[in-house]
């Protein structure tokens, strides 16, 4: 299936079921008003729902209307929890050396996972605001999961069968900020803001193989001001399985159903070192902050600058046969008005 939420004017939208080639959408407030009502029941809604769907691609639905996605949320507009991983250790072993921070063992053998601000979200299609440049603003390409109800304890292998959705996200950081943070030994906060999420969320069953192993093994597509920016492979290095993320997040607590899990900025270690930007024939980055390590690395001094007001950044994910998967994240920096 796939799902969407359509603001409404209220904190939590309207839950959508959107046809698998994203051009048409329908409330099922019958079944479920929201996609949290939805989560918390899903053991009764999802059926009810995948009728709903069938009949949508057939064209057997006289109410559906065009989906926009201009017009839609993150799929959960808020969330009771989100915990981002950090799954793909070259990244951060990257970051880290740009830092001049060692790299402890450790880190390829028990996950990293900070938990994000979920009392909102920004829309896939809102601008990204904020005050000065000066702070360092990237994006972060990455995918993530929400979980049902999940047992505190839980073990990998069970994990895998509590995913219920799958999006992408742009866990947006602020670079600048970060140090000052993490020098006190706490954080991030101030420099980690509100995450958005794609227009459409899809159960593992839409991605076919693709789906193998609790990992999603497609490129990631990332478009700077409509250059190429990345597109690693999502199911290449990733040292940490979703079901080991979930595992590891309810290792001393239980997860209640619609917990996001994000697997962290993807990233593909190529040909044994840092790989090539995606100007220079390399699958590029999802970060802008791994592509300026990697300059650094190569000429001494990082080249790209962090993002100004008026850049344009997109999101997005397709098939094998070029369809976009859960539509694209597409925003704008800009000033507060």
């Amino acid at each position: 299936m796939k799902l969407a939420t359509l603001r409404d004017g209220s904190r939590d939208g309207t839950l959508v079921l959107v046809s698998r080639d994203l051009l048409r959408a329908i409330a099922v407030p019958e079944i479920a008003p929201t996609l949290q009502a939805a989560l918390d029941e899903w053991d009764v809604v999802a059926p009810r729902l995948e009728e709903v769907y069938a009949q949508l691609n057939e064209g057997k639905v006289a109410r559906a209307v065009a989906f926009d996605p201009r017009q839609a949320h993150s799929p959960l507009p808020r969330a009771y929890q989100w915990a981002d991983g950090s799954a793909y250790v070259n990244h951060v072993e990257l970051l880290r050396r740009s830092r001049g921070a060692t790299m402890p063992a450790e880190f390829w053998t028990d996950p990293l996972m900070y938990q994000g601000g979920s009392d909102g979200f920004l829309a896939p299609t809102d601008d990204i605001v904020f005050a000065d440049e000066t702070w360092g603003i990237d994006f972060e390409a990455e995918v993530a999961v929400i979980t049902g109800d999940v047992p505190m304890g839980v073990t990998p292998r069970s994990a895998e069968s509590r995913v219920r959705l799958l999006m992408l996200v742009n866990d947006m950081s602020l670079r600048n900020l970060i140090p000052a943070e993490l020098s006190k030994g706490f954080g991030f906060f101030q420099s980690k803001p509100a995450s958005s999420f794609s227009p459409v969320a899809v159960t593992a069953d839409e991605l076919g193989v693709a789906w193998c192993d609790g990992k999603l093994h497609l490129a990631l597509i990332t478009t700077l001001n409509g250059a190429l920016f990345g597109r690693p492979n999502a199911g290449v290095d990733m040292t940490f399985s979703f079901p080991q993320l979930i595992a590891h997040a309810a290792k001393t607590r239980a997860l209640a159903a619609g917990t996001i899990i994000g697997s962290g900025t993807v990233s593909n270690k190529q040909d044994g070192g840092p790989g090539r930007p995606a100007a220079s024939g390399g699958v590029g980055y999802s970060c802008i902050a791994e592509q300026r390590t990697v300059e650094t690395i190569l000429a001494g001094k990082p080249s790209t600058p962090f993002l100004r007001f008026g850049d344009r950044v997109r999101i997005e994910m397709r098939d094998d046969g070029g369809h976009s998967i859960f539509g694209a994240i597409e925003q704008t920096v800009s000033k507060p008005s």
